[in-house]
């Protein structure tokens, strides 16, 4: 197994949870909190597929799929553009409402621009320092584990919420 076919399985794990805590759901049902301060299925699966869609294009140097295939668009989110969720308060969360389809959608873009762009990865390259503002500084396989560590939290919380709310 190669690194490039390691690392695209921890991605399709993900987008295999992604789509099982969204199947069947609802609007409302995916942008349910189990409180006021909680976070919802709709807003957990976005935010872990901003962070994979703008940390993967910085990566490669490329437009984030958010913009460059019109999602920013259709969500209509009133968030800017480069907004991925990170510290949002609990109004931000809330304002997250969209459909399964859309949710999947843009996941399974990010996906194929991921995959992608793994396709091509060597060994040789997870030592290149994408980002010196981290003592130590951050190499792309560091960045490559922190981003399937973010990602794989949050999907399994979106299928911790679906549980609980399918529960009733």
């Amino acid at each position: 197994m190669t690194v490039a076919e390691l690392v695209t399985d921890g991605f399709d794990r993900i987008r295999q949870v992604v789509h099982g805590a969204v199947r069947g759901l609802t609007e409302d049902q995916l942008a349910r909190r189990l409180d006021e301060e909680a976070n919802s299925i709709a807003w957990l699966v976005w935010h872990l597929t901003r962070v994979q869609d703008d940390h993967l294009a910085d990566l490669e140097g490329a437009e984030q799929v958010w913009t460059s295939q019109g999602w920013h668009e259709r969500f209509g989110l009133t968030l800017d553009p480069a907004d991925t969720g990170y510290g949002h308060s609990a109004a931000q969360v809330a304002s997250v409402r969209v459909s399964g389809d859309l949710l999947t959608g843009y996941h399974d873009a990010v996906h194929a621009q991921t995959v992608a762009w793994l396709s091509g990865l060597e060994e040789s390259q997870l030592d290149r320092i994408v980002d010196e503002n981290w003592d130590p500084p951050v190499s792309l396989g560091v960045r490559l584990v922190s981003v399937l560590s973010d990602d794989l939290q949050h999907a399994g919380q979106a299928a911790f919420v679906r549980g609980i709310l399918l529960r009733g």
